[in-house]
């Protein structure tokens, strides 16, 4: 079975020169806590994928992918095979909370998800997957 492709992206902002990272309650409790991520579509190269998920999901526009951090393969709770690529991405971003309804369509259609930023790898509890590499945001510093 070939693996399904999906972009992850670790936004992080500064506050008092200290990384925090974007994460979303999904408004669907079994959802939990998430960091934005989607689908490679076919063709498209996962630097891309991630910036226009970042976009769809969030509603930020100037986002900017400053590197990739990690590409793995895992088994999603389906048992889907997923090829993953962590990308941290920056953006200069006021609001310290907001809510907004996802623009790409499919499943979240009609979905919206409230927004917050996170100033520790412990500071919630994300989805399993979410935070296999988010501690290399956090020790960048």
């Amino acid at each position: 079975m070939k693996p399904v492709k999906k972009a992850y992206g670790y936004v992080v902002r500064y506050q008092s020169g200290e990384p925090q990272v974007l994460v979303f309650r999904h408004p669907i409790k079994e959802a939990g806590i998430q960091i934005p991520k989607g689908t490679v579509q076919a063709g498209e190269d996962p630097y891309d994928a991630v910036v226009r998920e970042i976009k769809e999901e969030t509603g930020l526009e100037n986002v900017i992918a400053d590197q990739w951090i990690a590409d793995d393969l895992w088994e999603n709770d389906d048992g889907a095979l997923h090829h993953r690529f962590f990308y941290k991405l920056h953006v200069s971003e006021e609001r310290d909370d907001w809510s907004y309804s996802p623009t790409g369509g499919g499943e979240e259609k009609g979905l919206t998800f409230r927004f917050l930023w996170i100033s520790s790898a412990d500071e919630v509890e994300l989805i399993r997957g979410h935070g296999d590499y988010l501690n290399a945001i956090f020790k960048q510093s």
